[in-house]
């Protein structure tokens, strides 16, 4: 059986940054995003992405996140999807309140090596430092430490 998985705009547009957005393909078969997120990442879209028509239900999650991220858990809640990819740090706590199962970009990275989809998590993370994506050293460690790198 197939999960439903949503992404938010941050995971898209680093994943291309570093050239491994193929990733979500092969973890997951098919991505679900909002027409938001679409807008927002602004590249053509693979085919294994799939742009969802808004949620039934409004939630008021503009007030304190911004559109993407707000849409993009407002449909997970919405279609009772098994994760929702989302980065930022205030999106994801939101998101974990509402009782979404939640990961983010490295957490991708920690699913790939346990499926044996790369050997090493350590040249992703590499590729992320040269772009202009904030990450901790805190969470690096963490990440580091999860995939048994250190």
């Amino acid at each position: 059986m197939s999960q439903i998985v949503l992404a938010d705009t941050s995971c898209l547009i680093l994943l291309r940054k570093i050239e491994e957005l193929h990733l979500l393909h092969l973890l997951f078969n098919e991505i679900i995003i909002t027409q938001e997120v679409a807008n927002e990442y602004r590249y053509d879209l693979p085919k294994w992405v799939c742009i969802q028509s808004k949620q039934k239900k409004q939630y008021p999650l503009e007030s304190i996140l911004d559109r993407g991220e707000a849409s993009s858990i407002a449909k997970a809640i919405d279609i009772n999807a098994d994760l929702i990819i989302i980065d930022e740090l205030k999106a994801r706590k939101v998101a974990k309140e509402l009782g979404l199962k939640v990961t983010g970009t490295l957490g991708l990275f920690i699913m790939a090596k346990n499926k044996k989809l790369i050997s090493s998590i350590k040249p992703l993370i590499e590729k992320i430092k040269k772009t202009n994506f904030r990450i901790s050293e805190r969470l690096v460690s963490e990440a580091l430490r999860l995939a048994n790198e250190v």
